[in-house]
């Protein structure tokens, strides 16, 4: 964990991928270097658990009706890709190195495979996944992780070790897989939704994050025992959850997961690079990873040409996809295992594999303009999304909480144009928000996940309608670490609140008590006779001065102070200066009652009410001197007014 720390932070200071960090630690912790870990191949069940939340957080992206608007691709593009590329890399180790022809077949499936690890982290990191050209590249990944079952059953028949009709096999573990998949897809549609509906209705965060975990760990589980890849399970569950309210939420709580254990993933991918055969083997091998991604390009952009795809996006997809993936290294595993291929071989392999993954990310970045550049079409849009996406909101208002508060400011945008989505965490307000057309994510409005998702980067305005001061301020941290200079504005009951809200971040902060006053006190001046301009010049003046003259009251009996209240709330208290008092005789600059953090209000004197009074007044005996300040402040100050010390 350390090496990661200090090599992610490294690599950062130089603008180099966090990907490439991990496998530069992973090489470091290897058994060939400080050999932290004699084994590391014990870590690589766990670092995979990484790519089944890789997965399910991608299949949230997408839903079945979309899949079926893809099924071309994948079953097209994807299929072509995978025939032909394993096609020409069984024949050149078979004609040109002399090879079996069962280890030809395994190699050209390995070679045949991309990173789907790699690349769905850095096209998410790099806010591409909705465009055309990384959906294409997605579509033949997906398919890639179908194709992955049929190498691992034919591996021990290919090695002689199995007597058994392949034909027999294959069909079998299709049938299976169908089984399989049909049956998640049926648990997706129509019992999932319900459990995390109930479990959103407990309110406890923990449950919520459990189940979402549980569910995606199931669901690998249930695909891997049936033969197929953990990463497709994970997928199909995230898949039948992504139209679910919940979406932005499961997303959320599982991306902390998800990012550990997927540099966790890269780190054993690292460790799986010999360097004894890199030093025998290096120009060889830099000279295979050069070829055999260059041929692999070359190979997409054939495939995808065999079904008319736009050419930027083909060429593009190729870039993303020349690599070897990290499935390749659990089939040459099992290949050395049953004699199909020899430990030099699966070290020479693995080998180009890694350093074929560590020059991915700056493919993928550069992916577009070598596409351009090989078409000569510089001018491509170079975010143009794909048909079925919605374009993204701006210059909106993002409401988090959705009640009665947020809904009546939700109509009043409403009927002036304005848009706006709102955020909130009760299940069957959502539910019922939704069903009746409203723009809203179920989600918790303090997590960063959810308000990207509500696009607060290209927001107007935030407003916090909820009256969780403690739980606001996290929603003002989380918006600012965001977007640093966006307007938030938080609604609270009680003006106590206030300046811990400002502390916190807020741009404006309308407590409802002040605010009520304002409007009845706007309404008693109006029917007294005071010109509706005045009026509305001191309500704009106790605005801009956070409402001064209406904080503090006089507490009766009946008002409850708390623990929690009683250096919140602000008392104004009349102290009657009797013939002993301590302060008779000084002026009020002189006794200095800003020191003791508190104000004074006003002076009467002869029944006359003298307010803010002057700091040279002297007082006298029978005088009575309004103060203004927290309980205890206030006591404290009586106190000395009247007693001295």
């Amino acid at each position: 964990m350390f090496l990661a720390v200090v090599s992610v932070a490294l690599f950062k200071r130089f603008h180099l991928p966090p990907i490439l960090a991990y496998l530069f630690a992973g090489i470091l912790a290897g058994p060939q270097l400080l050999a932290l870990f004699a084994h590391p191949e014990q870590m690589h069940l766990l670092a995979e658990v990484g790519i089944v939340f890789l997965l399910f957080s991608l299949g949230l992206e997408f839903s079945l009706p979309k899949l079926m608007a893809m099924r071309s691709l994948v079953f097209g593009v994807g299929l072509g890709q995978m025939c032909i590329t394993t096609l020409v890399f069984t024949l050149i180790p078979f004609y040109f190195f002399d090879l079996p022809l069962a280890a030809s077949i395994i190699i050209g499936g390995m070679v045949a495979l991309s990173s789907t690890a790699i690349v769905i982290k850095q096209v998410t990191e790099s806010g591409i996944l909705n465009n055309r050209r990384t959906q294409l590249a997605i579509s033949i990944l997906l398919f890639q992780d179908l194709a992955v079952v049929p190498f691992l059953i034919a591996i021990p028949l290919l090695s002689g070790e199995q007597d058994v009709n392949v034909v027999s096999v294959l069909a079998g573990a299709l049938l299976k897989g169908t089984l399989v998949v049909t049956f998640l897809l049926s648990v997706g549609k129509w019992f999932l939704p319900w459990v995390f509906r109930e479990v959103a209705r407990t309110r406890t965060d923990e449950l919520f994050v459990l189940t979402t975990i549980l569910v995606s760990l199931l669901a690998a589980g249930l695909t891997y025992v049936s033969g197929l890849s953990m990463a497709l399970g994970a997928f199909l569950a995230g898949m039948m959850l992504g139209e679910s309210q919940y979406k932005y939420q499961l997303e959320a709580d599982i991306r902390p997961f998800r990012d550990i254990l997927m540099g966790l993933f890269f780190v054993t991918v690292g460790m799986q690079l010999d360097l004894t055969v890199l030093m025998e083997s290096g120009h060889w091998i830099i000279a295979g990873v050069v070829s055999l991604m260059a041929v692999k390009v070359v190979l997409v952009r054939l495939a995808a040409r065999l079904f008319k795809c736009d050419p930027v996006d083909a060429w593009s997809a190729g870039f993303k996809l020349c690599q070897i993936g990290e499935f390749s290294f659990v089939i040459a595993a099992l290949a050395t295992t049953h004699g199909v291929i020899t430990q030099q071989q699966s070290s020479i392999i693995v080998s180009m594999g890694v350093i074929s993954m560590a020059l991915t990310p700056w493919l993928i970045d550069k992916s577009l303009a070598f596409a351009q550049t090989l078409v000569k079409q510089p001018n491509i849009d170079a975010d143009q999304p794909v048909l079925f996406s919605q374009s993204p909101l701006s210059d909106h208002v993002v409401i988090a909480g959705f009640g009665r508060v947020g809904q009546s400011v939700a109509r009043m945008l409403k009927m002036e144009g304005i848009p706006f989505i709102a955020i909130d965490g009760d299940p069957v307000r959502v539910h019922e928000s939704r069903n009746a057309g409203e723009p809203i994510l179920f989600g918790d409005s303090s997590q960063k996940g959810i308000l990207i998702n509500a696009g607060v980067e290209r927001a107007k305005l935030v407003l916090v309608t909820f009256d969780q001061p403690d739980k606001a301020a996290q929603v003002i941290s989380s918006t600012r670490q965001i977007r640093e200079n966006i307007e938030v504005m938080v609604r609270t009951k009680r003006d106590y609140q206030l300046e811990a809200l400002y502390g916190a971040g807020a741009s404006q902060v309308v407590p409802e008590l002040q605010e009520g006053s304002l409007m009845l006190i706007s309404q008693v001046l109006h029917y007294a006779g005071v010109p509706m301009s005045r009026i509305l010049k001191r309500v704009r003046a106790e605005r801009k001065g956070r409402y001064d003259h209406l904080h503090g009251f006089y507490p009766g009996e009946t008002t409850e102070i708390t623990y929690g209240t009683e250096d919140k709330l602000e008392f104004i208290h009349a102290v009657v200066l009797n013939s002993h008092a301590y302060c008779l005789g000084k002026t009020l600059e002189a006794l200095d009652l800003t020191r003791m953090r508190v104000k004074v209000k006003g002076l009467r004197r002869d029944g006359t009410e003298v307010a803010e009074p002057d700091g040279s007044a002297i007082l006298q005996q029978g005088d009575v001197l309004v103060i203004a300040g927290k309980p205890r402040r206030v006591e404290r100050a009586e106190r000395f007014l009247l007693e001295g010390g």
